[in-house]
């Protein structure tokens, strides 16, 4: 991880927009791809429709599974459309191993707005389960093809009842977020119920899976214990998620700030950088000035990548980076808002700037002290 560099995720692969919103493929979407694909192929297809040749059985394996992931795009599409109607900004749709999530920009202004994005998504499941059901009978002349809509019916049926468990972050779980939000009219209460639901539902499932394990479905027992865990790690980061939404509501950047930025020259040789600033004074970052000017930034990263027998050589700012190639912030943003750069970017220090002068510096610690901080305070 660089420390205040920008930095793009290179796991995921942008596929274009729809309705505006952009679609991104995650790397492990090729893996779980090509697992359905194999499984199809070699497995579903042989057992249920047998006696077709080796290649159409790959064929129609790889066909079915791309019709798949198109069906749960079309789930998170569901739940975008409405998002948008609402006025929920939507930052992207990310198809990945487990499948599919669309990332919006903020909770749902209302118990009534987050029921209606909650149940499009299975609502649109089960009319792709109906749409394929058609198709199958419709195409039952061309065997194969129907055999592969039957397929997408039964799952997309599975898909809307996996969805419709209330385990949150699931659907039915924010279905029952939005009733429980709607009874007491606090979404904070709401959450911490939902995400405890959430949790049994998730501890049922590595329960299950446990289970099938020493009953011998070691596989199937394993990917359920899997999920199990994927919906528990869920359930906890959203509330997790939610609460920090609410504390750094109306928050902005100067206020979080840390003014405490240690400084360098440009032309500091890098030997004496390292023997005075960092192994003496143990600072993991150092920012590099010039009359008053933030010039860029220097790291332990971009230390460790010069020789040392180039340290005499060289200077700050020549190993520094650059302050275009940072995210900067101003001192009146939303800090809510930066945070989730960071996120996406994968940074830990942000400079505050101002006409090219340093105000101070927004790292992650100095998010968690001020959360700490307002948390024992009881803010």
């Amino acid at each position: 991880m660089e420390v205040g560099k920008k930095k793009s995720n290179r796991n995921l692969l942008t596929l274009g927009k729809v309705f505006g919103i952009p679609i991104k493929l995650h790397t492990s979407w090729f893996l779980i791809a090509a697992l359905i694909t194999w499984s199809l192929a070699g497995s579903y297809f042989p057992q249920e429709y047998p006696g077709w040749a080796t290649i159409t059985y790959w064929i129609v394996g790889a066909v079915t599974a791309v019709l798949f992931f198109a069906s749960v795009l079309l789930h998170e599409l569901g739940h975008s459309v409405v998002a948008l109607r609402e006025k929920v900004p939507v930052r992207n749709i990310t198809l990945f191993i487990f499948g599919g999530v669309a990332q919006i920009g903020r909770e749902p202004p209302t118990a009534g707005a987050e029921f209606r994005m909650a149940v499009a998504g299975p609502l649109t499941s089960l009319v792709l389960a109906g749409l394929s059901g058609l198709l199958s009978l419709g195409f039952a002349a061309t065997f194969p093809l129907a055999a592969s809509f039957a397929y997408l019916a039964r799952i997309n049926l599975m898909l809307a009842a996996f969805n419709l468990l209330p385990g949150f972050p699931l659907d039915g779980g924010r279905v029952l977020r939005a009733i429980l939000w709607r009874l007491n009219g606090s979404l904070r209460t709401a959450t911490r119920w939902a995400s405890a639901v959430g949790r049994s539902v998730a501890y049922l499932f590595i329960f299950v899976g446990v289970g099938q394990m020493f009953l011998g479905g070691f596989l199937d027992g394993l990917w359920t214990v899997f999920i199990g865990w994927f919906l528990h790690d869920a359930a906890r980061s959203s509330y997790r998620q939610v609460l920090l939404k609410e504390m750094l509501a109306g928050v902005t950047v100067g206020d979080v700030m840390s003014q405490q930025c240690v400084t360098v020259p440009g032309d500091l040789q890098l030997d004496r950088l390292i023997a005075d600033q960092v192994l003496r004074s143990g600072h993991q970052y150092l920012f590099v000035e010039e009359n008053g000017d933030i010039e860029g930034l220097i790291t332990l990263r971009d230390v460790r990548a010069v020789p040392r027998n180039r340290w005499t050589e060289l200077t700050a700012r020549q190993v520094m980076t650059p302050v275009d190639a940072l995210f900067q912030a101003h001192s009146d943003e939303d800090v809510l808002t930066l945070l989730q750069q960071m996120e996406q970017a994968d940074v830990n220090q942000v400079p505050v700037v101002d006409n090219g002068h340093l105000l101070g510096v927004v790292t992650r610690g100095n998010l968690l002290n001020y959360l700490r901080l307002r948390s024992e305070l009881g803010l």
